[in-house]
This record gives C-alpha cells, sequence and structure tokens, in this order.
C-alpha cells in the first residue's frame, strides 16, 4: 500500500515505523524539517517538508495512487481540514486524528464520512478505554476481548506463588481444562517465544493466554492471580485520558484525581461532579500520602511526564495498591517500568497505531492489538471461502514457526485451538504473532 501519514508527531512517528516493518511505502509530512531528520536517518520512510493542508502540496503527493491518508498532527482542525482536501484530491481512504468527543457520535461520524473522512481516531479515548477495562479485569497485566468479548486474551506475571512455576505447558495440559484457556507466548527478559510443550513457565515470565469466559476462573487460580472489585480508584493527571477514566468511573466508584495545573483542576470539576479534583504537585508524595494512596484499590498515572508515573506507581505499589497503571510514552522506558512491579503500561501512541494499522492489512482482518513492551501483534481474521488455514490440522498445515492460532469462534460458539483443530470457513480466529512471521500469516487467510 502507499500510505501518506501527515504529522511528525509522537504517532505520527511511531505509526510511520510500524508500516514501513509491514512492506508499505510511507510517505511523511511535516511543517518542521528537524522532527523529520531522524525518520528519514532511521526508518525506510519518504518524508517531505510542507503543510499537511497546502493543497499544491497534497495535489503533488497525491498524483501517484494513495491507498490511505492519515491525518495526526495535534490540531483537530488541520486534520479535519487535511484529510477532506486528500480525499477530494484522490485518497482512497482517510483517517483523522480528534480531540472532540461529540465527533464520535453516529450522526456525526456519518456527517464526517459525506465530508470524505473515512474513520475518525482519538488516541485518548483509545488509551482511556484500555485503562477501564483494566481496572474491570484487575487480575491482569493486560486484557483485550475478541470475537464480539466471547474470546479474551489475557497477559500475567508470574510470581513466585504462581502454581505453574517450574511446570512445563505438557504439565499445565494434563492439569487443568485445555478446551478452556491455552498459554500462547512467553516473555522473558526482553524476547517474546511462542512456547512448546517442553517450556517450562519460570518466575518474572509474562504470559499471554487465550481463554473463553467458561475458562477464566480456572485460569486466574492457574497462575495464581484473582479479580477485585476497584471501589476506589486515585487518578494522577488532569490529561485528557484521567478526564475520561473519572467521567465513567464517578458513578461507580470512589474517585479522587490529583493535577499541579490550578486552571484545569477549576474546568475539571464543573465536568466531573462526583470526583473529588485536589490541586497539588503530581510528584510531592507527601500529598500522595496525605490524600489516602495506601487506601486505594488502584493508582492510575497519566500525567504528560512519564517518569513521573513511573515513579508514583512505585510509590502506590510500595503502601500497598492492589493495581497501578502508568502511562508510559517513552519507548525505551516501557520494558523498565515493567521489570521494576509496575502492573501495567499504557502507551496511547500503540493503542492509536493498533487502532489504524487494521486499515492496512488483509481485507479478512477485523481487530488488531499491539502488545506493549513486545514487537508482538494480536490479530482477528474472518477466515474466507478456500483459505489455505482450512485445509487441514493447523498441525498439518505447518503454521508459522513464530506464530501461533490461540482460538476464535465458530457459529458464536468459542473455542480454544490446539494442533488437531481445523479451521472452517465464517470462522472468527484469533492469531497471536511476531512480526517475523505476519506476511507468511496473512497468506494463511487469503
Amino acid at each position: 500500500m502507499r500510505i501518506i501519514i501527515a504529522g511528525a508527531g509522537e504517532v505520527g512517528t511511531h505509526l510511520a515505523k510500524m508500516l514501513s516493518n509491514e512492506n508499505h511505502e510511507i510517505i511523511l509530512i511535516d511543517t518542521d524539517e528537524e522532527r523529520l531528520k531522524p525518520v528519514s536517518s532511521t526508518m525506510d520512510v519518504l518524508t517531505y517538508v510542507g503543510s499537511v493542508t497546502s493543497i499544491n502540496t497534497l495535489r503533488e503527493l497525491l498524483k501517484k495512487k494513495t491507498d490511505l491518508f492519515i491525518a495526526i498532527t495535534h490540531l483537530e482542525d488541520t486534520n479535519i481540514t487535511a484529510s477532506i482536501l486528500a480525499k477530494r484530491l484522490g485518497a482512497l481512504k482517510t483517517i483523522a486524528r480528534i480531540d472532540n468527543l461529540d465527533y464520535l457520535e453516529h450522526s456525526t461520524v456519518e456527517f464526517f464520512r459525506s465530508l470524505g473522512i473515512d474513520s475518525l481516531i482519538y488516541p485518548e479515548l483509545i488509551a482511556a478505554r484500555e485503562v477501564l477495562s483494566l481496572l474491570h479485569e484487575t487480575g491482569t497485566t493486560d486484557f483485550m476481548e475478541f470475537c464480539g468479548g466471547k474470546l479474551a486474551m489475557y497477559v500475567q506475571k508470574l510470581d513466585q506463588n504462581a502454581p505453574i512455576i517450574d511446570k512445563s505447558l505438557i504439565d499445565l495440559a494434563a492439569t487443568t481444562n485445555i478446551e478452556k484457556f491455552r498459554a500462547v507466548a512467553i516473555k522473558r527478559n526482553d524476547i517474546t517465544i511462542i512456547p512448546r510443550g517442553s517450556e517450562v513457565f519460570r518466575v518474572g515470565d509474562l504470559v499471554f493466554i487465550f481463554s473463553t469466559i467458561d475458562g477464566i476462573d480456572e485460569m486466574m487460580i492457574t497462575s495464581g492471580k484473582e479479580n477485585f472489585e476497584a471501589k476506589s480508584v486515585m487518578i494522577l493527571g488532569g490529561s485528557r485520558i484521567g478526564k475520561h477514566v473519572a467521567l465513567y468511573l464517578q458513578n461507580k466508584s470512589q474517585v479522587k484525581l490529583i493535577d499541579s495545573d490550578l486552571l484545569k483542576c477549576e474546568a475539571l470539576s464543573d465536568v466531573l461532579e462526583n470526583t473529588l479534583i485536589i490541586n497539588g504537585d503530581c510528584r510531592d508524595a507527601d500529598l500522595l500520602q496525605q490524600e489516602g494512596i495506601a487506601h486505594m484499590d488502584a493508582f492510575v498515572a497519566v500525567t504528560g511526564n512519564s517518569e513521573t508515573n513511573v515513579l508514583s506507581c512505585l510509590l502506590a505499589k510500595k503502601l500497598g495498591v492492589k493495581k497501578t497503571i502508568a502511562e508510559v510514552e517513552n519507548m525505551e522506558y516501557i520494558n523498565l517500568a515493567e521489570n521494576i512491579g509496575i502492573d501495567t503500561i499504557i502507551n496511547k501512541k500503540i493503542a492509536a497505531a493498533s487502532r489504524i494499522f487494521r486499515h492496512t492489512t488483509n481485507p479478512n482482518v477485523t481487530q488488531v492489538k499491539y502488545m506493549t513492551g513486545t514487537e508482538a501483534e494480536v490479530i482477528e481474521f474472518n477466515v474466507p471461502e478456500n483459505a489455505r488455514i482450512t485445509r487441514g490440522t493447523l498441525r498439518s498445515l505447518e503454521f508459522p514457526v513464530n506464530s501461533i492460532v490461540g482460538g476464535g469462534t465458530r457459529n458464536g460458539v468459542p473455542f480454544i485451538a490446539t494442533g488437531d483443530t481445523i479451521i472452517m470457513p465464517d470462522d472468527r480466529i484469533v492469531v497471536f504473532t511476531l512480526p517475523s512471521a505476519y506476511d507468511r500469516v496473512s497468506k494463511f487467510f487469503s
């Protein structure tokens, strides 16, 4: 595909890097030449200095057939204008980044489609929804539903009390119901591996597990985790992510939100009627303790500073908070933050990129999840007639080594895949794959 990305900010640059690894032709536009220099020197991406709303610039870039135009600058009106112009000048599909929740209402989305914008994306809202799902599934490090919620992927960090420590996958299969859940990958020492039967679980492993709804309780017991209800939540940072999380939680839980900007606190207090808004220094440990951080069920740090988020979560964990979630936008900090005890890391660049990425892949892809802290992708496919994946058992098909079918649904009924599973047309299938195997995996669903 030929893809133009308008805006070389954090999200745009990360997206360009991801897509450049998938053999697409990528052009990144920005008015700031300094932003583009590190991209052109380190990635297989073409860069162009110019205004993303300039008709002459867009006309020049859109002379060649362009499959996808993504406007992802920090300015909402710029993104909307650029996407409308790009569509009129020949882009086949357009995506615009927004920061107005009202624009996501159904009637408004249809209005934007009539103008030429095929899809709207709100990175902070996507990240906020990830936080909310993690506060609902408190016993897991990461979580995502597939196949209409009938199958889910859980990520569990194993501690020394986990019953499966020093046991192999073969041992696990002998003592648990493999029809309900299955471990499909392990991240160990910053390396993600697809385990075979003899692989032994170790303390500190991050295990990726697919489970049906019926298998959740047993899966939690096996990994030594448990879900609990987060009745009290402290949010550090009145960012858009913090605001959306508080807005949803405030009528269900006791919510406190702390921010150092007085004007922002005053504005938030008008919107968050059932949230206690506190104006104070987010880095002040004494303030956090005075406001009862030790008595909170969950602590969510979403300030604009990754270091503040990481350090405050470490303090919360030390004081006994059961669940800590930190927004970490510095990519090099993610593995460090995971390894020093923070329960969950969110990253809005990765969250937004996952949402956009499905527009660039096999047409049978219905959902994509990029895993924070790894290069792995979890992809949901609709299986077409005569697809290669349907021509025998998974074991006999020699599915790519660095990938694995976790499970899926057939006629709405969920199942966990094994080597003896035969995939049928119209099944919805979820695959865990490393980038090295993606192209070969995609061919199985063509």
